[in-house]
């Protein structure tokens, strides 16, 4: 527990460390890797160069610092970066490199400003929340490890299938390498993915489970990014599991981790709005796919949005689950549409995802949306929502980003 001397100082100081907040992480970025270069294998190295790994973590000291006396209202963003940072393997003897690397960095930018007792009140903040951290993340080691078929860090899976979704689109059928049993996971949960890129070093990656759960396979379905070159780094591991990982090979995951699930037990029976961008049906599907094995009865409204027919993946699939169960109503929406998509029933309507669509395509504002999709797709969506007045607390959405690029908060 803080002391109540440092609460004060941390409070006082905020708001001057929240207005040079990038600043300070991107020397702290710049002060670790050259440190401590055995962690750069937990950053993607796509999201260091562009900016949005340092603004994710701006984000969270604000975050942290403005509501330092009560933790509580962290509650959904520690479980978030702590199943993040279980899926990349963070040990505890993590934080002292971060922690002592950070301040360093608040020093160097904020200079005379920093006193010694400024540097031990956030010395002792930050050994709060790392203790936060550290203890939430050990519960789903410990959760993994211990779950049938589970494990920790990375195992051998073999590649059975490969299919092509759409032109951009293959999926990956995955079973273990050893023979043994996989884990159950939430539907909408993600692996990482591991592999040695001949060339170029590389992150691990995190894809969604685009199956249910039950199966003895993990499935992927990979979106291949554009133009992957050494100095931009963003598509490298999507082009290698397209151009090289075929039937037969090995690939290594890590085991299934994220937040963005459907509630064990729901609360209310309220409809389900499932709203899909792109390569965003993944974890969707895998939901829609789980309920209809339960025999769910809750109405779900499903949105499948995607730029035309060519780049429509998984669209086969989804019509086929639909057509078996009388409680979803399933529409699909292209903005770029080929010349005969619509008339040849390959999408039900053409547009974006505005206000007008979405009041027409879903019958209340009393329901729980789960979306997910590009960058575009997930900040129109969430605009949307928040202004015809959904509660936020009925919003759940997946982005491997920061979030506040969506909904503008930490």
């Amino acid at each position: 527990m803080i002391s109540e001397q440092s609460l004060k100082i941390v409070k006082a100081t905020a708001p001057v460390v929240g207005a040079h907040a990038e600043q300070i992480t991107r020397r702290f970025y710049q002060l670790l890797f050259a440190a401590y270069p055995q962690v750069l294998a937990y950053f993607n190295p796509a999201h260091q160069q562009s900016g949005t790994q340092q603004q994710a973590l701006a984000g969270a000291i604000c975050a942290y610092a403005a509501n330092i006396d009560n933790l509580g209202a962290l509650g959904n963003a520690v479980e978030l970066i702590a199943q993040k940072h279980c899926s990349l393997g963070i040990q505890p003897e993590h934080y002292p490199l971060v922690g002592e690397q950070l301040l360093i960095a608040v020093k160097d930018v904020l200079g005379d400003a920093v006193t010694p007792e400024v540097t031990a009140a956030w010395a002792e903040a930050y050994g709060q929340l790392a203790d936060i951290f550290i203890q939430r993340e050990q519960e789903i080691y410990r959760g993994q490890l211990e779950r049938p078929g589970g494990w920790n860090g990375y195992r051998r899976f073999r590649v059975t299938r490969k299919k092509a979704e759409s032109e951009i689109v293959s999926s990956f059928y995955l079973q273990p390498e050893d023979g043994g049993e996989l884990p159950h996971y939430h539907p909408g949960q993600y692996v990482t993915v591991r592999i040695q890129h001949p060339t170029v070093p590389t992150s691990p990656r995190n894809y969604s489970l685009s199956d249910r759960p039950g199966l003895d396979y993990f499935r992927i379905s990979v979106k291949r990014e554009p133009n992957p070159q050494p100095e931009t780094p963003a598509g490298l591991v999507s082009n290698y599991l397209h151009d090289q990982i075929h039937e037969g090979d090995v690939i290594e995951l890590g085991p299934p981790c994220g937040e963005f699930v459907l509630p064990a037990e729901r609360t209310a029976e309220r409809p389900l709005v499932f709203l899909a961008g792109g390569i965003g049906i993944t974890p969707l599907l895998s939901m829609l796919k789980h309920l209809g094995h339960v025999n769910a009865s809750t109405p779900i409204h499903f949105l499948q949005a995607a730029r035309n027919s060519v780049v429509h993946a998984l669209g086969h699939e989804v019509r086929g689950i639909v057509e078996s169960l009388s409680n979803v109503n399933y529409h699909v929406r292209y903005n770029d549409p080929l010349h005969d998509d619509l008339e040849e029933g390959r999408c039900h309507s053409v547009g974006m995802i505005d206000q007008e669509f979405l009041k027409g395509f879903v019958p209340t504002l009393d329901a729980d949306f789960y979306f997910c999709g590009p960058k575009p797709f997930m900040v129109g969506v969430h605009r949307q929502l928040r202004e015809w007045g959904v509660d936020p607390a009925q919003l759940h959405f997946e982005f491997f980003g920061p979030r506040q690029e969506i909904a503008g908060v930490a």
